[in-house]
């Protein structure tokens, strides 16, 4: 799977928790909950919504390195990779 495929998939997941956020205006590379003012139950929802989209496991430990959006993608790259 693409980066840019996994980006989209991303930005559509994270649309359905929070819709009114504009990519455009967010920046990729700072803390993605507080980039998407969302908290730990939306953030759960996020990764659980994307394990079963891409059929991974995505344990709590791993949970640091998503912090932002550019590192939840960099995560999901190297994970279906």
């Amino acid at each position: 799977m693409t980066r840019d495929s996994i980006e989209q998939i991303l930005t559509a997941e994270l649309a359905t928790i929070a819709p009114d956020i504009d990519m455009k205006d967010v920046d990729r590379s700072q803390d993605l909950r507080e980039e998407f003012d969302i908290d730990s139950i939306d953030f759960l929802n996020l990764v659980t919504a994307l394990a079963k989209r891409f059929g991974l496991e995505m344990p709590e430990a791993d949970y640091p390195q998503m912090d932002t959006f550019d590192h939840l993608c960099d995560y999901l790259v190297a994970k279906t990779g």
